[in-house]
């Protein structure tokens, strides 16, 4: 009978939870490692290519310094939404939102300025192959900033309908493990580019 007892107990127990991932936070993973792959085959063929010799030195942009500075308040800002979201505080969640994606638009107008600079200063896209990298290194990381500000428009607007709180994470996370990693990346082409130029 106690036997017959443990059995009928252990049927009707629920079956263990099987580990699952979020289909939304796999694929950000797949595309940061896409995006990774990308960064790391430039940067491969940029130290490469320098080696070969005629390599145009040139004073980095200052303004790219500034940029930098922006871009990581601008992580602080993210993490500052993603908070808010675990408190159910609606109105840091917008706020914050807005302000990371006001200085998302700053940092892409500094770029262009860092791009205006390198003209004045005879660096080109079309020319050396040292002009030509730190454009695809910047205008690259700029499109990729650009998707993160559609992600942070898209966030926004859930945030607005409510569809962001303590019980309902998955955007706010994605938004802001995208942002943080574009921010990340920004920080290794600048040193990058500092170091190797």
């Amino acid at each position: 009978m106690k036997e017959e007892t443990e059995e009928i107990k252990w049927l009707e127990e629920e079956p263990e939870e099987t580990l699952s991932v979020n289909p939304k936070r796999f694929i950000l993973w797949l595309f940061i490692v896409s995006i990774l792959m990308l960064f790391a085959s430039f940067t491969s063929a940029y130290l490469v290519r320098r080696a070969e010799g005629n390599w145009l030195d040139f004073v980095m942009p200052s303004v790219f310094a500034y940029s930098t500075g922006v871009l990581i308040v601008s992580s602080i800002t993210m993490h500052w939404a993603y908070l808010a979201a675990k408190k159910d505080n609606f109105n840091a969640l917008r706020i914050a939102i807005t302000i990371t994606f006001v200085l998302g638009m700053i940092f892409l107008y500094m770029q262009f300025q860092g791009w205006v600079e390198l003209v004045r200063n005879d660096v080109y896209f079309v020319g050396n192959p040292a002009g030509s990298f730190i454009y695809v290194f910047t205008g690259m990381h700029a499109f990729h900033l650009i998707s993160g500000l559609i992600v942070l428009v898209f966030a926004l607007v859930a945030a607005f309908r409510l569809r962001i709180h303590a019980k309902s994470l998955d955007q706010i996370h994605i938004a802001t493990v995208y942002w943080h990693f574009l921010d990340v990346l920004w920080l290794y082409l600048f040193f990058f580019l500092l170091y190797f130029h």
